[in-house]
C-alpha cells in the first residue's frame, strides 16, 4: 500500500482543575464551538460533538495523522483556558485537570457515543463526573498514568 490510511475516533474526557464547577451556560456554547474550531481547524481533527457540565467536557472525534494523542490534548486544553481567561467570562483564573481520559471508539459504536455525550447533562443528574471516571477505570480496567 503506497498511501497510509487512518481513521480512529477518539472519546475524549477532561474536566476542570478540583471538579470545580466553572463551565457555566453562559458561555459553554462559545466554549464548545472554540474547542471545535481548535480541533478542526488547528489539529486537523474532525468533530463529531463536544458536550458537558458544568465541571467536564466529552469530545468525539477522529484522530488526525499529523499529531500525537497527548499533542492534541495539551494544545486543545492550554488554548481554550487560555481563551477563557482572555474572554473574561469568570471572574477567576480558569485551569483544566492536569489529566484526560482518551477512549478509541469502534465505527459501529460512534452513534452510540454521540448519543452518550449529547446526554451529558441529563445523565449527570444521576452521577457524579468523579463516579463517571471511577465507572470508566473499573469497566475498562484501567490504569492510571502519570
Amino acid at each position: 500500500m503506497s498511501h497510509s490510511l487512518l481513521k480512529v475516533w477518539i472519546h475524549g474526557i477532561f474536566g476542570t482543575k478540583d471538579k470545580y464547577s466553572l463551565i457555566k451556560r453562559t458561555f459553554e456554547p462559545q466554549l464548545h464551538a472554540h474547542i471545535k474550531a481548535n480541533l478542526e481547524e488547528d489539529l486537523d481533527c474532525k468533530v463529531r460533538i463536544i458536550n458537558g457540565t458544568e465541571d467536564h467536557i466529552h469530545v468525539l472525534f477522529l484522530l488526525s495523522p499529523n499529531f500525537a494523542l497527548k499533542d492534541i490534548f495539551k494544545q486543545m486544553k492550554g488554548e481554550s483556558s487560555h481563551w477563557i481567561n482572555l474572554s473574561d467570562f469568570i471572574n477567576y483564573k480558569f485551569t483544566w485537570q492536569t489529566g484526560y481520559g482518551a477512549f478509541s471508539v469502534s465505527e459501529s459504536m460512534v452513534k452510540a457515543v454521540e448519543k452518550y455525550i449529547a446526554n451529558q447533562k441529563e445523565h449527570h443528574k444521576k452521577i457524579t463526573y468523579k463516579e463517571e471516571i471511577d465507572l470508566f477505570i473499573k469497566k475498562y480496567g484501567l490504569k492510571i498514568i502519570t
